[in-house]
């Protein structure tokens, strides 16, 4: 199989294999109107397999829903057709509205203006926690 390069972009490399369309999703890159191309179960020396996402264009990314996701992703920034810079994520201490509370009684549930505000409890496994109301939350 052959992909294209990109002249200016982003690829996102070093995802989790499977993980690729919860990315794809969760940036909402089907709402784009450039080529966009998710590429699964690529052979790689250093992870078995993994996913990856090619972006035309330079968009603006979600970086802790990214890390959220999978923070061993690698964002590539190409421009002219090289990469330009290398950006390595970590696992968001924060998220704010990348997911919803699951307690019926949280106040987010009730007053739909309040952020979904969660925080990075523990990190191996990471666990984050509901900032009003505690609820645990794995990913």
């Amino acid at each position: 199989m052959n992909i294209d390069s990109i002249h200016n972009g982003i690829v996102l490399d070093h995802i989790q294999a499977g993980r690729g369309i919860q990315i794809y999703q969760a940036l909402h890159l089907d709402e784009l109107d450039c080529v966009v191309a998710l590429i699964k179960n690529v052979k790689s020396a250093k992870m078995g397999r993994k996913d990856l996402i090619k972006v035309d264009e330079m968009i603006g990314l979600d970086l802790a829903a990214l890390g959220f996701i999978d923070p061993n992703i690698t964002i590539n920034l190409i421009i002219d057709g090289q990469v330009a810079q290398k950006k390595p994520l970590n696992l968001p201490r924060e998220l704010v509205n990348v997911m919803k509370c699951k307690n019926p009684r949280c106040i987010t549930t009730i007053e739909q203006e309040v952020e979904q505000i969660f925080r990075l409890t523990q990190e191996d496994p990471p666990l984050y926690r509901c900032a009003y109301c505690e609820t645990a939350f794995r990913n």
